[in-house]
C-alpha cells in the first residue's frame, strides 16, 4: 500500500466515507449510503510512470466484475505522478468509472479532471 493511501483515507473519512484499509483485495474500500469506492494507491518512488502502470494494473486485475457500473475505482498518486496517471485516455477512464486523484507533500487530496469530483457529492 502506497503513502498515498493514508492522507486518502483520512480526506474521505472528512467527507462522510467509512473506510477500510486493504479490505476486498485493495488498499482502500469505501462507502457512505449506496455509494462504493475501490481505491489503489502508491507513494513516492523513483519511477513514477512505471509504478503508476503498476497501480492500474493493480486496479483493473482486483476491480470486482459485479461492481462494474455503480462503484467508483480510484487511484491515488503523489502530486508528482499525477501526469502518468493520466496517460489513461479519460475515455477509458470514464468508462470504467476510474477517477485520478493526487497527494500533495501536505496531506492534501485533489481530485484530477475537468468534471465533478463523484466523491464529493452526495
Amino acid at each position: 500500500m502506497g503513502a498515498a493511501a493514508g492522507p486518502a483515507e483520512r480526506w474521505l473519512e472528512s467527507r462522510g466515507w467509512t473506510t477500510q484499509r486493504e479490505a476486498a483485495f485493495v488498499d482502500i474500500a469505501a462507502t457512505r449510503g449506496d455509494q462504493r469506492l475501490y481505491a489503489e494507491a502508491k507513494g513516492r518512488t523513483s519511477d513514477p510512470g512505471l509504478d503508476v502502470d503498476t497501480l492500474y494494473g493493480q486496479l483493473l486485475r482486483r476491480m470486482p466484475a459485479e461492481e462494474l457500473g455503480s462503484a467508483v475505482f480510484a487511484v491515488v498518486v503523489p502530486d508528482v505522478a499525477v501526469k502518468a496517471a493520466e496517460r489513461v485516455p479519460r475515455r477509458i477512464q470514464a468508462a470504467l468509472r476510474i477517477e485520478i486523484y493526487g497527494v500533495g507533500e501536505d496531506g492534501s487530496v485533489t481530485h484530477v479532471g475537468d468534471h465533478p469530483d463523484p466523491l464529493s457529492q452526495q
